[in-house]
């Protein structure tokens, strides 16, 4: 018996059971689920009803996430699932689903920010062992200080995922049906929530 979507096997609500007047059709099935898991990027394609496609990923490593409280999105390295609301299995077998909480590579956004803002982000467990500066203009330093007075705060919660160099994210995107890995950074209540899920 395949994977089917329909409902025409299912009892009535009363509990009665409907007469089955026609074979399986084309439209109904289901496929099996992809079970994306970490790994090299391996995508398979799929022809779906009306000659469209999706892309069944079986193995990311990577994916577009966004900062939302900076406004940018960088591609980064995936390094673990660490939550899924549905199921703990899921994080044993390091799947990657919508609405996963994984860890991603904090590099990227790092520097970006030291970039944006002049200044240095979760550095204070490296110890400042290079003391050479790069050489900025008045008008830059500036300009970066200006950023960073008016929005260049970030939030405790996320400083310490700084200085572990791994932040948490959600996968927005769904790994099976489009083959990409994309999502967000937890900020704010959303990141407290998670974290008390993890640690229970």
């Amino acid at each position: 018996m395949g994977i089917s979507r329909d409902s025409r096997h299912k009892r009535a609500a009363t509990g009665a059971k409907r007469a089955y007047y026609r074979k399986k059709r084309a439209f109904e099935k289901g496929r099996q689920p992809a079970n994306t898991r970490l790994g090299a990027k391996r995508i398979h394609l799929v022809r779906t009803r009306g000659g469209n496609r999706k892309f069944r990923a079986l193995r990311l490593d990577s994916g577009n996430f966004s900062w939302g409280s900076e406004g940018i999105a960088r591609k980064v390295r995936v390094i673990g699932v660490v939550y899924h609301p549905s199921n703990n299995e899921l994080v044993r077998t390091n799947t990657l689903t919508k609405s996963a909480v994984v860890q991603i590579d904090a590099a990227p956004f790092r520097q970006w920010y030291e970039a944006h803002y002049g200044t240095g982000l979760g550095r204070r467990r490296q110890q400042k062992t290079e003391s050479t500066e790069e050489k900025k203009s008045k008008s830059v330093e500036k300009k970066q200080a200006a950023r960073l007075k008016a929005v260049g705060k970030v939030e405790p919660a996320l400083e310490r995922q700084f200085e572990a160099s791994r932040l948490y994210a959600v996968v927005s995107s769904r790994p099976g049906q489009s083959g990409r890995c994309d999502g967000y950074i937890l900020e704010g209540d959303e990141l407290a929530f998670y974290q008390r899920a993890i640690r229970k």
